[in-house]
């Protein structure tokens, strides 16, 4: 099969195309024929320059996320069945890991980085970690949410507790997890203050549900959303940039007892922390790395109805051009998902 290498950390320059073997689907696992797997900047990118905290073994095949056709069981695999369309989860749970505590679990790594990924035209996954995708998406779109709306179910439902008739700020509104925490939050029966670094992305999150927009690099976040929530604040943010020049305001911008679940930390991960508002105010800041897999089936029944809107997907490049895909996503130039198709 076709698939892109790497065998050492440095540039997009790394990635390098080469023939290797269709690897075959050991028991309790299933076979895919990758149709499309996205280009993340943490899990991709960084990892390719070494950057990650991770650190696969080379030769390394990248791809967290990739949605295909089963084509091939395992042993003992009853489902999915050949021939479903499913999209690829990345945590693997490890046999003592308690049914619904996946994001919890270290388990035996993460596809994509403790084992070969999607950039290729096959992987092979354990069954549980492949769910079926409904009629109503593509597997362009299911890529994307599955990627991103099972997170923001997990990060606003089950660590922060938000309920109906709460206020949150979601910051990077248009990006992948950002759009998806906006309609999960709005499905909870929250207001919603979505927050971005333009303009027009500003537009995008109100278009994703937002009852609010604000522009943080031209107006002060934390003063533009103590106007809109009448001097209170927000009850919770959700944060999954790791900005050193966001992060103080979007924690500024929380009423007392407020709750910032964060995931994410592509603008740099280091930020400063006002100790004494922490405490004065009750705060809590909550960090989660990822969804369990009822997070996934819920997301999968929510997008049966075809009211969930995928997050932006800027564009589907051949696999050929995963290179290309890289330098775009490092330029910072597309404005919504950069997709790989191992078929094209």
């Amino acid at each position: 099969m076709k698939a892109i290498v790497l065998r050492e950390f440095g540039g997009p320059e790394v990635l390098k195309p080469e023939h290797i073997e269709t690897p075959e689907p050991a028991p309790g696992e299933v076979l895919i024929r990758v149709h499309n797997v996205s280009v993340n900047v943490t899990l991709d990118i960084l990892m390719r320059r070494g950057l990650h905290p991770y650190k696969p073994q080379f030769p390394h095949v990248l791809g967290v996320d990739p949605t295909g056709e089963v084509v091939a069981l395992g042993l003992g695999v009853e489902r999915p069945a050949v021939g479903d369309r499913v999209a690829v989860h990345l945590h693997l749970r490890s046999p003592d890991c308690p049914v619904g505590q996946e994001a919890e679990d270290a388990g035996d790594g993460l596809i994509g980085i403790h084992r070969w990924g999607g950039y290729a035209e096959f992987i092979t996954v354990p069954a549980e970690n492949a769910f079926v995708i409904p009629d109503a998406l593509s597997s362009a779109e299911a890529c994307v949410v599955v990627r991103h709306l099972p997170t923001a179910r997990h990060m606003l439902y089950k660590k922060a507790g938000l309920i109906a008739g709460e206020t949150i700020l979601v910051m990077g509104a248009t990006g992948g997890l950002g759009s998806c925490c906006i309609q999960v939050a709005k499905r909870l029966g929250a207001t919603v203050i979505g927050a971005a670094g333009a303009d027009d992305r500003v537009e995008k999150g109100i278009e994703f549900g937002a009852d609010y927009g604000i522009n943080y690099r031209t107006q002060n976040l934390a003063e533009e959303v103590l106007k809109v929530t009448d001097g209170k604040g927000v009850d919770v943010v959700a944060e999954n940039i790791g900005d050193p020049d966001l992060f103080p305001s979007a924690l500024e911008s929380l009423a007392r007892f407020g709750r910032m679940v964060t995931a994410g930390a592509h603008g740099g991960g280091k930020v400063m922390l006002d100790i004494s508002r922490l405490y004065i105010r009750r705060i809590h800041i909550i960090g989660t790395p990822g969804c369990d897999f009822s997070d996934i089936e819920w997301s999968m029944d929510a997008a049966k109805d075809g009211t969930i809107r995928p997050p932006i997907i800027d564009r589907i490049m051949p696999l050929s051009e995963a290179v290309a895909a890289h330098r775009l996503i490092e330029a910072r130039e597309p404005v919504g998902k950069i997709l790989l198709d191992p078929s094209a």
